[in-house]
Formats: structure tokens, C-alpha cells, sequence
């Protein structure tokens, strides 16, 4: 268990707990089999369930116990478990293996996976509204809201990233900070706000939660980027050197790796000062910052 100051964040049980929730939703659709083994194939897949973790965090940076997210960490998960499953089609990245298994289109077929990423993007605003603890209803459509903005701009960076369409006045720097911040960063933007909104934080520890979601978003994928350059096939789980081989834009690509680890540095120092100004609550926040620092997959 890792612990901070005063609050402790157990990471292996809140796993444990949020997976139980997506297993327990998924049970109560009775889905057809052809349709519910490619979704939990995909969804309850070894990870390191970072968005989840992050809106039980943000519960806890907002005063409250951090179970009041639960329905937000399950409907995250399957926004997240929808775009990779997407993100991996022939069509997109082409990509065979995800968390070290052959991805979903591998194992099941493209039809299979399209139909079950389809799903999992519906069944991840039902989870909104079944998974207990159910959110007020002022509550329910703040979350809805939050976490349309989020999706609506994970698929305008995924856009960018795959069709470009940029405008041409941009740099590289600023077009490759456009795609990171809304493909990658608004998801996780989406669920420390989501979190915290779940738990009732009040409008000053909302700003100081978004504006860490914002740096830590950015400085997820810059490390991503990195990783796939620098990382170890074996701890990644997936094919690297796709990006350069696809001439992508990427952080090493454009700045080098020198640079690109200063700007996560800058990122990290920026981070762990809007958690200061919210105090000993967002602790279990600060652990994960480490994990996803530190991470080498």
C-alpha cells in the first residue's frame, strides 16, 4: 500500500474495487456474448488504470472518501477502453498488441471490435447513471457534460493526429501540443475534474485540480512519446517506433529528447505546485504524479 502524510491510497484495492464495479455493470446488461466478450476483453485487460485512480484522487482532493467516484472511474475506463480499441484498427494505427496481447481486432475480428468500441462509448454514460453510488441529479448532468467535453476532444486530437487539418500558420511544437492536449490530455483532464465534481469540491479546488489534470495530460504523452523512442518492447506491451516510422509528430521528433525531458520536468514542477495550494487532500494525487513520472510502460 502506498501511503502519504495522512490519507492512504491503497492503488491494488482501488483497482480492485473499480474492477469489480465494471465487472458487476457489465453482468447486469446480459449483453450477448458475441458483443459482451470482445467489451470485457478489452475493458478488463491488465492496465495500470490510471483514469480511474485519478478520479478516486480527485474524489479525495475534493474532501470526500473517494468512492463517490466510482461511477465516473467505471464510465472513464470505457471511454479509454473504447479509444484504444479504435485507435488500434487497421484503419487508424494498425496496431497488433496492446498491454502485451494481440489487440481486439487480432483476437476477435475488426467487426467485432468496431461494434464493441461503439458500445462501450454508449455504456459509458448509462454507467453514469446505474453504477452506485448514483450522483444527484445537478450532480449526474454536470458529469455528463464534463465527460461529453472530454471525449468530444480526445477524438479532435485523434483527428489531428491521423488526418492533420492543422492551421498552417502553426509550428510543429504547437501543433504536436495541440494533438497531446486534447487526444491523450482530455481524458485525463476529464477525469480528475469528474472526480472531484462527483465529491462536491467547491469552485477553488476545481480550478487547482484542472490546472494540475491539464499539466499532468500533457506530460503523460510527452513520456509516452519518450517511451516509445527509448522504452523496452517487453514493459511497453505494444510495437514501438511506430510513431517515427509513421513520420508522426511526437515531442522527440520535433524537439529532441533533451528538450522534450525539460519540458516535463517544467510540466511536473507546474503539477505539484496546483497540488500545494489544494494541501494534505490531494495526496493520493501526488502519489500517482510520481507512478506516472517515474513509469517505464
Amino acid at each position: 500500500m502506498q501511503t502519504t502524510d495522512s490519507i492512504p491510497f491503497d492503488i491494488d484495492q482501488i483497482r480492485t474495487q473499480i474492477d469489480t464495479a465494471m465487472v458487476g455493470f457489465l453482468d447486469t446488461l446480459k449483453l450477448p456474448s458475441k458483443l459482451d466478450d470482445p467489451i470485457r476483453y478489452a475493458l478488463l485487460a491488465p492496465g495500470k488504470r490510471i483514469r480511474p485512480l485519478l478520479a478516486w484522487a480527485s474524489a479525495q482532493a475534493a474532501g470526500g472518501s473517494g468512492n463517490e467516484s466510482v461511477p465516473v472511474a467505471v464510465a472513464v475506463e470505457l471511454i479509454h477502453a473504447f479509444s484504444l480499441v479504435h485507435d488500434d484498427l487497421p484503419a487508424l494505427d494498425n496496431d497488433d498488441l496492446r498491454r502485451g496481447r494481440p489487440t481486439l481486432h487480432k483476437h476477435a475480428g475488426e467487426a467485432a471490435a468496431i461494434l464493441a468500441g461503439d458500445a462501450m462509448l454508449a455504456l459509458a454514460f448509462e454507467a453514469l447513471s446505474t453504477v452506485k453510488p448514483i450522483p444527484s441529479t445537478t450532480v449526474h448532468s454536470t458529469l455528463i457534460a464534463q465527460l461529453c467535453q472530454g471525449t468530444r476532444a480526445m477524438i479532435v486530437g485523434q483527428v489531428y493526429d491521423t488526418l492533420a487539418g492543422f492551421d498552417e500558420s502553426l509550428s510543429d511544437e504547437a501543433k504536436i501540443e495541440l494533438i497531446h492536449t486534447n487526444k491523450t490530455g482530455a481524458l485525463i483532464h476529464a477525469s480528475c475534474v469528474m472526480g472531484a465534481t462527483a465529491a462536491g469540491a467547491d469552485q477553488q479546488t476545481l480550478d487547482h485540480i484542472s490546472g494540475f489534470a491539464s499539466e499532468l495530460g500533457l506530460q503523460f504523452q510527452i513520456i509516452d512519446d519518450l517511451l516509445d523512442v527509448q522504452g523496452d518492447p517487453k514493459l511497453v506491451g505494444k510495437t514501438l517506433r511506430k510513431d517515427e516510422d509513421a513520420n508522426k509528430l511526437t515531442y522527440p521528433a520535433v524537439l529532441g529528447i533533451e528538450h522534450s525531458n525539460k519540458i516535463i520536468g517544467t510540466l511536473d514542477q507546474s503539477a505539484r505546485s496546483k497540488l500545494e495550494q489544494i494541501g494534505p487532500e490531494s495526496n493520493g494525487l501526488r502519489v500517482l504524479l510520481d507512478l506516472m513520472t517515474n513509469r517505464s510502460h
